[in-house]
């Protein structure tokens, strides 16, 4: 039986014919749409790749444009802050283009609850205030910097991280992912508020604190 020639022409288009039919992974969080556009209709299931499309024949200019983000949010509140978001069940003309944006408003003194994005990376910009923002790596390292208005952060994908104004004014950033729904796992409100309630003896254990703190915490998200 004949050896094949690694130097030969042949093995060389037979390598690349392999190459090129191999799965590619993907850089974007949501997968690639195949189409011009897909507005979403809010009506039918949600699947892997967003909501169905509404008929192309019922599509208007509206569709395209979302004013959601214009207007203050209310920040009177245990944390001082409010989360408007612009995801795709707000912004249906979003559904499968794998972007979507947040307006934060936070008091002075108001935080957002450490959480994370499970779909997505975050890009923030001050607008306006001073902000502490800090995020926390799988390995327990603590990153954080004070920024001002103009300045940029980003928080990759997954990694608990948060807000907090330092300032004597309100603060206000505008944020953008790489999903059409990037989801939102707050830490403490699904740790202490979820339904049903987690065993106090799980918490008692993972916290090393007895059942009437954990009791304490819970009546607080409740």
């Amino acid at each position: 039986m004949a050896s094949t020639d690694i130097q030969s022409p042949q093995f060389s288009i037979l390598i690349l014919t392999l190459v090129l039919l191999l799965p590619s992974p993907s850089l974007s969080s949501d997968p690639d749409p195949l189409q011009d556009f897909c507005i979403a209709d809010l009506q039918g299931s949600f699947s892997v790749n967003g909501f169905p499309c509404k008929l192309a024949s019922n599509v208007t200019s509206d569709d395209f444009f979302f004013d959601g983000l214009a207007r203050e949010g209310n920040t009177n509140n245990s944390f001082g802050s409010n989360v408007m978001q612009g995801n795709v069940r707000a912004f249906p003309g979003l559904n499968t283009l794998g972007i979507s944006m947040n307006r934060v408003d936070i008091a002075p003194g108001g935080i957002t609850h450490p959480h994370t994005h499970p779909r997505s990376t975050e890009s923030g910009i001050v607008i306006q205030g001073q902000l502490l923002v800090g995020m926390i790596t799988t390995s327990g390292v603590f990153y954080t910097k004070n920024l001002t208005a103009g300045q940029m952060f980003v928080i990759p994908r997954g990694l608990v991280h948060f807000q907090m104004n330092i300032g004597n004014e309100k603060a206000l950033v505008y944020s953008a992912f790489n999903s059409h729904m990037p989801g939102s796992v707050i830490v403490s409100l699904n740790l202490f508020g979820s339904r049903p309630s987690l065993p106090n003896d799980v918490l008692t254990k993972a916290f090393l604190v007895n059942d009437s703190i954990i009791d304490q915490i819970k009546s607080k998200f409740g």
